[in-house]
């Protein structure tokens, strides 16, 4: 039996291997990268352009609707304000692009009924309609017990609609009626 020791012959060298060859991966078709045609590009670009013109246009038509809407407003007249409750309120009307619409110069109708009937003639036959006679008058906002200022801001989205007044409707020859009337008062007031 031999016996294993070691001593200092050396093993023998085994022949030097040659580094593997790298062999470059055969792409299948899923891997496979199409490089973009010019015709491509040109479709990318050409869209590109296209949903910026219609971007461009549509900010200048909503300027162009905002700024309409505002030049709709007669300064020089008062508007009447028909609001989703059915409060109607008259004034001068701004800011109609904003979320609050402001409203100022405000007036409304009051409604006062005439609940007995009229007690001079007792043999008057009655009618349904008379028994219940309604009066309309314009108020003054600013007149109520709670004290408001003479302007409102409104949620645009209770608003059902509004109109300029003509100079010669009912409403504004009561409003300027009630301001002739004031500027009188206050001439009286300064004069004792």
């Amino acid at each position: 039996m031999e016996r294993f020791s070691r001593s200092n012959k050396q093993a023998p060298q085994r022949a030097p291997q040659a580094a593997p060859q790298q062999v470059a991966p055969t792409p299948s078709p899923m891997q496979e990268v199409a490089r973009p045609s010019v015709a491509s590009k040109l479709l990318i670009i050409s869209l590109i352009i296209a949903s910026l013109v219609i971007t461009a246009s549509l900010g200048v038509g909503l300027f162009k609707t905002t700024k309409t809407q505002e030049s709709l407003v007669k300064e020089a007249q008062y508007q009447a304000v028909f609001l989703a409750n059915g409060q109607v309120y008259f004034g001068r009307l701004s800011d109609i692009n904003k979320p609050y619409v402001r409203l100022h110069d405000i007036y409304y109708l009051q409604v006062e009924q005439q609940i007995q009937p009229d007690q001079q003639d007792p043999n008057a036959p009655v009618d349904q309609n008379s028994q219940a006679q309604q009066r309309i008058s314009l108020a003054k906002l600013g007149n109520e017990l709670h004290g408001p200022e003479d302007m409102m801001f409104i949620d645009r989205g209770q608003i059902v609609f509004w109109e300029n007044l003509k100079d010669e409707g009912q409403v504004a020859n009561a409003i300027a009626d009630y301001v002739n009337g004031q500027q009188e008062d206050n001439a009286t007031d300064q004069g004792n």
